[in-house]
């Protein structure tokens, strides 16, 4: 090999080199993180089709399971809502026979239009028999309650009458074609 063929040949081999190299360290990082946030958006969409197919197989139960809450959910009239957690109240109250000490109605309007909730707080009295039938007779309502919190507390020396406070909150749904 001659002289001058060798130095072009090292200098097309040192340039090559160098532009590997520079293609290894500037070119590929920023290839390689688009090529993994496109499998990673790959990937999230596969879940969300997957999940999306598993909405459509079970849709008839989902919306049999929405009918019922709005069906249980409390008309959207305030006079209404509040007369029947009143009613379901006293139905609680006669099936324990535990003592109603007192109701407290709050109305709470979320950041979202289509709900809003009764909140009550419900005083009652009685044995841990009586108080537990109550707890019963409450969340086996048919009613969209949820109970927020639970307080006892004793209102006797010997820890026979207790007090039970408890605070809830029904679903009433703002929309009109809520079905009864």
């Amino acid at each position: 090999m001659q002289i001058k063929n060798r130095q072009q040949f090292l200098t097309i081999l040192t340039l090559t080199a160098v532009g590997l190299l520079a293609l290894d360290r500037i070119v590929r990082p920023p290839l390689a993180k688009i090529w993994n946030d496109r499998a990673a958006r790959i990937t999230k969409y596969q879940e969300q089709v997957k999940e999306g197919k598993l909405l459509q197989a079970h849709k008839i139960s989902l919306r049999g399971h929405w009918e019922d809450i709005q069906k249980s959910a409390l008309p959207n009239d305030p006079t209404a809502a509040e007369l029947q957690l009143s009613t379901g109240l006293s139905h609680w109250v006669d099936g324990s026979g535990v003592t109603l000490a007192g109701v407290a109605p709050t109305w709470k309007q979320g950041n979202d239009p289509a709900y809003k909730t009764l909140e009550c707080r419900v005083d009652v009295a009685g044995s841990i028999d009586r108080l537990s039938e109550f707890l019963y007779y409450m969340e086996t309502d048919n009613m969209a309650l949820r109970v927020q919190s639970i307080e006892m507390t004793s209102k006797d020396a010997n820890g026979m009458n207790i007090g039970l406070g408890v605070q809830l909150s029904a679903l009433v749904l703002a929309s009109a074609d809520v079905k009864k």
